[in-house]
């Protein structure tokens, strides 16, 4: 049976198989997050959303909570040729 998706993205969070573009950086620390709150929402939450119109590759809108447990959290990411996640930005759900 394939594996989900979120299973795979898990997957590749837990083993530290990922990247986080430098934009994905900068937003992450405007919206005063850091990289256990990506992780964590990554790790408890959904992809809510597969976006497929990218030629570089499906990205998938991951929403979940921040370690606080309240804090809503959207992760972005897709995966590279080398089957590593890309985190493409993070953002905190309104």
């Amino acid at each position: 049976m394939r594996r989900s998706w979120i299973e795979r993205i898990r997957e590749r969070i837990r083993l530290q198989q990922y990247d986080m573009t430098a934009h994905a950086a900068e937003e992450m620390a405007e919206d005063r997050l850091n990289i256990v709150d990506v992780e964590h929402a990554v790790l408890t939450g959904r992809v809510a959303q597969i976006q497929r119109d990218d030629p570089r590759g499906n990205r998938y809108v991951t929403e979940g909570t921040a370690m606080d447990g309240a804090t809503l959290v959207g992760v972005v990411g897709r995966f590279s040729g080398s089957d590593r996640y890309l985190v493409v930005t993070v953002y905190r759900i309104a």
